[in-house]
């Protein structure tokens, strides 16, 4: 009797396992470029006083001057976080692990990367809670929070929210200058699929966006009424919550706009200790241990350079 492989079973490697361990897809963070970072020395507190202005009055001729004094008041900013990311290893896994070197490897990336995931997420979301929510927040008469007024009922993103936080900002006298929008991506697929942007029957200017999507990467490839558009998967997605009579919706996220010019930013925040590794060899547990920590703080410094603007980011199912 022949071999065959029916009784070869003994001798075949029926399961093949590669060389290489698949690694999940990471989009990218950039949220904290647009913060202002500041550095002071010891303590975790520190206070920032400010002045306002003074006002101008008639004067009458023959009557004594009257004098103003300026408005004072003092920002109190702390260092509040103290994150870690800690993972271990043990004797026996790395005597028995094929993939174990390729493993131990990825430690000290993958726990960098979850440090830096936690600031980013920090930095989208002390802006708008430091709002009220529920309400419009206005200044200068106009809004600084609102539902998008996309949409049939709205709840969706138009770009006429893209003009009204241009107002809002310009009311607010923050500079015209490096305006920045950071938006779900839902907000990209709106934009990709509105009627006046899509058809470029009398606009051809507008091609490059039916073709190739009004993104690169988490970029928006043009500017809309003066913002630099980003894409994040990590805004904040405050409870439902009712302004103007429109409710947001259980599925809201808080897209942001603001300027970025320097001395500006709505954000300020501080790393009291950069992301640090530590390592060592545990005896009594046999195994190798690795613990990344970082000490920070981040808070609203100027809430009139923010406005908030709340979509649903959930995408209906296609259509047939």
């Amino acid at each position: 009797m022949g071999h065959q492989s029916n009784n070869t079973l003994h001798l075949t490697r029926s399961d093949l396992w590669t060389n290489e361990l698949k690694e999940i897809l990471q989009d990218d963070l950039m949220a904290t470029k647009f913060i202002r970072w500041i550095d002071f020395g010891e303590g975790e507190v520190l206070h920032i006083p400010s002045i306002g202005e003074i006002e101008a009055q008639d004067y009458v001729e023959g009557q004594a001057v009257e004098y103003s004094a300026l408005d004072t008041g003092d920002f109190e900013f702390s260092v509040t976080e103290y994150k870690q990311s800690g993972v271990f290893i043990t004797n026996k896994a790395k005597q028995d692990l094929f993939y174990a070197a390729q493993l131990e490897s990825r430690f000290v990336p993958a726990m960098q990367r979850a440090l830096a995931v936690r600031l980013e997420v920090d930095a989208l979301r002390v802006g708008p809670e430091a709002q009220t929510a529920g309400d419009p927040n206005a200044l200068e008469g106009v809004a600084h929070r609102w539902v998008g007024t996309g949409g049939t009922g709205g709840g969706s993103i138009s770009v006429e929210d893209f003009a009204r936080a241009r107002l809002a900002l310009q009311k607010a006298n923050v500079p015209m200058t490096n305006l920045i929008a950071i938006v779900d991506p839902s907000v990209a697929y709106t934009f990709n699929t509105l009627a006046n942007i899509t058809n470029v029957i009398n606009n051809p200017k507008r091609e490059g966006i039916v073709r190739d999507g009004i993104s690169i990467g988490m970029q928006f490839k043009a500017n809309i009424y003066g913002f630099d558009v980003y894409e994040s998967n990590y805004l904040s997605t405050p409870a439902t919550e009712t302004i103007y009579g429109k409710a947001s919706g259980s599925n809201a996220v808080a897209n942001l706009f603001f300027s970025a010019a320097s001395g500006v930013q709505p954000i300020i925040g501080a790393i009291r200790q950069p992301p640090k590794v530590d390592s060592e060899y545990n005896k009594d547990e046999q195994r190798d241990e690795y613990v990344t920590t970082c000490r920070y703080g981040m808070k609203a410094f100027r809430l009139e350079n923010l406005v908030t603007v709340l979509t649903d980011k959930s995408i209906s199912d296609p259509t047939y």
